[in-house]
């Protein structure tokens, strides 16, 4: 990653603006992408940089490097020859881990639903342990003891020796963390409302499963169902999780990886409303969560919804598709009509998109190709044949070719027929559909909403749902990026300890990305940590002339670019962190 500039003259007056960019293959090229468009590098920009970075840290902004050893050192004679660095250490990723910790007061919370006992590691250290691992280089807990925690340099930063942190700890750290689930989503509604001014007006509701290694026989949750990872061969829970219009997470639970999407509705709805209270909400869902009953009970309890209708319904609305008028454009190549349903007390919205129309016409157009060539080749070999086939064979042949491509499936009226002139004695014949091809052509591209807010405006409407796509990325984001599969717990409270520790990843997360946007930095968290995790502390061992060591333990200086970044985000590294024994005999 490095930084590139270009310079502006306005009124005689020149500006240079930088970007941070690094360099990605696509195909065989070697193309630059602008990771950050950083400005202009000025006092006014640091100012800025200063106060967003109280706005976040509070009244730690300048107590963040508070273990940097400050301890002055005596004049002494240092035989250069001889010395060393030791001891280097993974620093910036799980600094920031650490800052971000604090920043959502994620350690005050712990510190407080945890009581101190005896033990060599607190519980709420950890968590945090658990939590930095997951968003820096999500692994096992195994692997965290063994290798990940002690190539890191938070034994310097927690006072945690790697000797301690051992793996039954961190399973056991899971056990305790549980528990304290909804106590832990409310504090940090209330802190990511506080920190980036959230209204919970509006909600987006999605379900996803996620996969087991192994037979979980122990795990009551575990079964297989719908997989949304392409794995029906393995047992499975399914995520409901619900989120702001931002993406930032208000809550989640875990079902039965068999559980139907449309029976999770009701539970979440009244799991949020009893757990922060009534109050206007709209919730939006996709047409998976859908059903009259569902509808009808959101209904009853003056509970307003935006949610995307089955593909069958639109067949209800041919003639408002047919005609031309009432449709408005609200972006290129996207066109918008309102409708009144039957008895008024709801509106549906027909979305028309360009874009969409063309994705689904060349897959029609794929698919039908494929169902042509099948039955060719098929009717080839019947013709070919040199004994007789059996017929309920040639049926199942043409039901799992229609099968496999039932996008284009009912474009064809296929039929097996006795001809005697045939070895076989059967033939294929098949035509098209002309009332599927004239729907298909009307409706591709086309797609419907329906909602009981009735004094909104369509785009408005259109909009809202479109948000959808924000809980989609938290799941995107969970499985890519944080691993939150396959799971390989196989007890049914350990699994559910493993998605609150991803969850909590997430949020940590999404803070990072915040306050990325409202540096200027872009929207990619790993992209920084990345960066960051290139910063090592290490030892700088000074042997002096009269046998002894001093030794420093010091933070290697950013580059350029990793200080622009840490310099938009208003954050300072320390320079000198404290070593067990500065000064040792050889």
């Amino acid at each position: 990653m490095y930084l590139r500039h270009s310079t502006v003259r306005k009124n005689g007056k020149a500006h240079t603006y930088w970007r941070l960019v690094r360099s990605v293959r696509v195909g065989g090229k070697i193309r630059q992408e602008t990771v950050a468009c950083l400005g202009e590098l000025d006092a006014r920009g640091r100012a800025k940089a200063s106060a967003l970075a109280r706005h976040f840290l509070g009244e730690r902004a300048d107590q963040l490097d508070f273990f940097e050893d400050r301890r002055s050192l005596e004049a002494t004679r240092v035989e250069f020859d001889k010395v060393r660095v030791e001891r280097g250490r993974i620093f910036g990723d799980v600094w920031l881990v650490w800052v971000l910790w604090k920043v959502l007061d994620l350690d005050k919370f712990c510190s407080g639903i945890f009581q101190e006992g005896r033990e060599s590691v607190a519980w709420a250290d950890v968590a945090f342990i658990l939590v930095a691992a997951r968003l820096c280089e999500p692994s096992s807990e195994l692997h965290i003891a063994e290798d990940w925690y002690r190539r890191t340099a938070l034994e310097d930063l927690m006072g945690i020796p790697a000797a301690s942190v051992h793996h039954t700890r961190l399973y056991e750290g899971l056990d305790q963390l549980l528990p304290h689930k909804a106590e832990l989503e409310k504090h940090l509604k209330d802190r990511l409302g506080n920190l980036f001014d959230l209204d919970y007006d509006l909600l987006l509701y999605d379900v996803t499963s996620t996969y087991f290694e192994g037979e979980a026989a122990a795990n009551r949750l575990a079964a297989r169902g719908y997989s949304r990872d392409h794995r029906p061969d393995c047992k499975q829970v399914c995520i409901g999780l619900v989120v702001t219009r931002e993406g930032f997470p208000l809550g989640y639970e875990v079902f039965a990886g068999n559980r139907n999407d449309v029976t999770t509705v009701e539970e979440i709805v009244e799991q949020l409303q009893a757990r922060y209270g009534k109050a206007r909400r709209i919730w939006v869902m996709d047409r998976g969560m859908i059903s009259e009953e569902n509808l009808e009970w959101l209904r009853e309890e003056g509970r307003q919804y935006i949610v995307g209708a089955p593909r069958g319904e639109l067949k209800h609305w041919e003639n408002a598709l047919i005609d031309q008028g009432g449709w408005k454009e609200i972006r290129d190549g996207l066109e918008v009509k309102l409708c009144v349903g039957p008895d008024g007390t709801e509106t549906f919205i027909l979305c028309r998109s360009a874009e969409r129309c063309a994705k689904e016409h060349a897959m029609h157009e794929r698919f039908s190709r494929r169902i042509v060539e099948g039955l060719t080749k098929l009717s080839q070999r019947l013709e070919k044949a040199r004994r007789k086939a059996d017929r309920s064979q040639v049926e199942r042949q043409i039901g799992r070719l229609l099968g496999r491509n039932s996008r284009a499936g009912g474009k064809f009226s296929v039929v097996v027929k006795e001809d005697p002139e045939r070895p076989s004695g059967l033939c294929v014949r098949w035509k098209e559909n002309s009332q599927w091809s004239q729907w298909a052509a009307l409706s591709e591209g086309a797609y419907l909403l329906r909602s009981n807010i009735v004094d909104w405006r369509p785009e408005d409407l259109w909009q809202a749902y479109m948000q959808l796509t924000e809980a989609e990325n938290a799941f995107r984001i969970q499985k890519s990026e944080l691993t939150i599969r396959p799971i390989w717990h196989q007890k049914t409270e350990r699994v559910e300890a493993h998605i609150l520790v991803c969850f909590l990843a997430y949020v940590l997360w999404k803070t990072l990305a915040g306050w990325q946007a409202k540096a200027k930095l872009g929207s990619s968290p790993r992209t920084v940590l990345e960066e960051l995790q290139r910063i090592q502390s290490v030892d700088v061992v000074l042997p002096i002339h009269d046998g002894r060591e001093i030794r420093l333990r010091c933070v290697v200086q950013p580059d350029r670019a990793q200080r622009i970044l840490l310099q938009r985000l208003g954050l300072r590294l320390p320079k000198r962190l404290k070593a067990p024994q500065p000064v040792t005999k050889m």
